[in-house]
């Protein structure tokens, strides 16, 4: 329990120090002033949590004070804290959903950690007893392919590719299909990073969706988008460009430790409604850690 916690503290550090950490410097013991309230909405904005969250969160947090009579900026924090908390969607208990076997589509744009994120995944379901079989469908760069089968000799996880150029409709079929004959548990397959501003890699996207679906129906189980932390605000867009070409069912948010911007979970949350499911609190195989919103909000007002 506290090599978790400390995870997340150590994880977390960042955003805390640049962000989080000046709000809670500013909402010591004195009382609450107009001052008080530019303040805390200039750090919260800065934090990346984002103009329209912001905006309701102080609406939220005045209506508390004078419904509750709060008069000192320390309790002022402590209904911050509760108000942040509540904004968070706690990741569903079956991540991968019917049918069977789970078919798993990673998408994301080029840099995100996309395809590293699918070798932990792969990584953590073996810890959990399932078997794992992975396809290479960003059939664009041969470099992707050799990751991915590099991180499969490693993990000891067969990996079906195509050749580069090739069909990556194809390869999610043909991984779908291995994944039956084979009765493998969990198919997961890595797309090429579709630059969200390209229209024809939108489309095929799409087309490696339905094709997933013709090799099994019902598939793919789910639909995950890798976001980088280090982008902040603009990771909303790439979000909302993949949202309108497949049905994602939930968020990956990789580089959190290496990011100050760790505010825009709230505006992810906002913005699409989509639950966070893991976050990238570092480089190792065990630093993917399922999302966790009371040690996400304690991390980030931690005092150590």
């Amino acid at each position: 329990m506290a090599n978790f916690v400390s995870k997340w503290i150590q994880g977390l550090e960042k955003t805390r120090r640049f962000t989080f950490g000046r709000i809670v410097a500013a909402l010591g013991s004195s009382e609450i002033t107009s001052d008080s309230w530019d303040e805390l909405e200039a750090l919260l904005v800065q934090s990346d949590i984002g103009i329209n969250t912001t905006s309701e969160i102080i609406q939220s947090l005045k209506k508390k004070v004078i419904e509750e009579g709060i008069l000192k900026s320390d309790e002022l924090l402590a209904c911050l804290r509760n108000e942040l908390l509540s904004r968070l969607q706690t990741p569903p208990l079956e991540l991968l959903p019917l049918p069977y076997p789970h078919v798993l589509l990673m998408v994301g744009v080029n840099g995100s950690g996309k395809t590293t994120t699918a070798a932990k995944l792969a990584y953590r379901f073996q810890q959990e007893g399932k078997s794992v079989i992975m396809g290479a469908a960003d059939t664009y760069r041969a470099a992707a392919i050799d990751q991915l089968e590099a991180w499969g000799k490693r993990l000891n996880v067969p990996v079906i590719a195509g050749q580069q150029g090739g069909d990556s409709g194809a390869v999610s079929y043909d991984t779908v299909r291995a994944a039956l004959s084979r009765k493998v548990d969990i198919a997961i397959i890595d797309t090429a990073g579709r630059l969200h501003t390209r229209f024809n890699l939108m489309e095929e996207l799409k087309k490696v969706h339905k094709v997933a679906g013709k090799a099994l129906e019902g598939a793919p189980s789910a639909v995950w988008l890798v976001l980088d932390a280090t982008t902040g605000q603009n990771a909303l867009q790439q979000a909302k460009a993949f949202r309108e070409a497949v049905n994602i069912n939930g968020i990956i948010l990789t580089k959190l430790d290496s990011s100050a911007r760790g505010g825009m979970v709230f505006a992810i949350q906002q913005e699409l409604g989509l639950p966070i499911l893991f976050t990238g609190l570092g480089e190792g195989m065990e630093d993917l850690l399922l999302f966790d919103p009371v040690a996400f909000v304690d991390g980030i007002f931690s005092k150590n």
